[in-house]
């Protein structure tokens, strides 16, 4: 399981992926933290549906919301997360053209909108996995009975599928209280959900149990998991490499420990915000989260 083929995309779609990593802002804000009916306004007319092969069976969707996995092959289509709900029929003509827009098995990386905001409609049809926090944050909320999980686990779940295992991992108090990562281990892939966010400082949802020292803990592992020809499957941006996975876990242990260097020394959040940090981290701060909020977010998830 833990030998988990890069296959190079088109650099059209890669940048494409990128733009729409930036654009998706907004949008992401209200998936996250606001309830599925908070999205109905919303005009998601104008998405497409982008298809890019990662290998073996598995290819990845972009479109608005969390990067979508499928692995398509002779027992039919499985997919990861569904984004939000308006985006349902464009998902299905995409999962049309690698084999059905009928999944047999939907797997959920965490509770947030962006990443479950279409169970309702494929969970109809659809055996929903996911981590048991998944199904308590889920009921907690608005989501009718077709949105939850059927299925569910505490510490991880394999399923044996299109002539490969595919394993849902338990990812305690990282982005959220409810994360999973998934490991496809003949095709040598892994869909790390928002346990990665390629290019930009991370969300971690303090609210809902999510620790910067448990995102942190968690990368470890995965890295130790991974090869240097596992393709990784970020929950936003570009189609990655572990080489990209250990730049951004990098890049997230340096700031965090600069961020706790100075509040150790008596600096208040306000005052880290406007000293700032090393520009060198610039880059990192055009995405969803900026630099006031990573900073803000490690300032919160560490005791005194």
């Amino acid at each position: 399981m833990k030998k988990l083929k890069q296959r190079d995309t088109a650099q059209s779609i890669a940048a494409r992926s990128k733009s729409v990593w930036r654009q998706a802002a907004a949008v992401l804000v209200c998936g996250a933290l606001l309830p599925a009916s908070s999205l109905t306004a919303q005009d998601f007319s104008d998405v497409t549906i982008d298809t890019v092969p990662v290998a073996g069976n598995v290819s990845m969707l972009i479109g608005q919301g969390g990067n979508i996995g499928v692995s398509a092959g002779p027992d039919g289509v499985l997919i990861i997360d569904d984004q939000f709900a308006p985006l349902a029929g464009q998902i299905r003509t995409a999962l049309a053209a690698l084999g059905s827009d009928v999944p047999q098995f939907l797997l959920n990386t965490h509770f947030h909108g962006d990443h479950t905001g279409g169970n309702a409609e494929f969970g109809t049809e659809s055996v929903i996995v996911a981590h048991e926090n998944v199904r308590v944050r889920l009921l907690s909320g608005d989501a009718p009975a077709q949105a939850l999980p059927v299925v569910t686990y505490d510490d991880d779940v394999a399923l044996h599928f299109n002539n490969e295992e595919i394993t849902l991992i338990h990812m305690p108090r990282g982005h959220t209280d409810t994360d999973s990562v998934v490991m496809f281990a003949d095709s040598n892939v892994i869909h790390m959900g928002d346990h990665f966010f390629n290019g930009g400082f991370p969300f971690v949802d303090l609210g809902s149990g999510g620790t910067v020292q448990g995102y942190v803990n968690n990368l470890e592992l995965v890295l130790s998991w991974i090869d240097d020809d596992t393709s990784v499957i970020p929950g936003h941006g570009q189609l990655a490499t572990k080489a990209d996975l250990l730049e951004f876990y990098n890049m997230i242990r340096a700031t965090s420990t600069d961020i706790r260097v100075m509040k150790s020394q008596g600096m208040s959040k306000e005052a880290i915000v406007e000293q700032g940090l090393d520009p060198m981290y610039e880059s990192w701060g055009q995405g969803f989260i900026n630099e006031q909020a990573w900073i803000e977010t490690v300032f919160d998830s560490y005791p005194r």
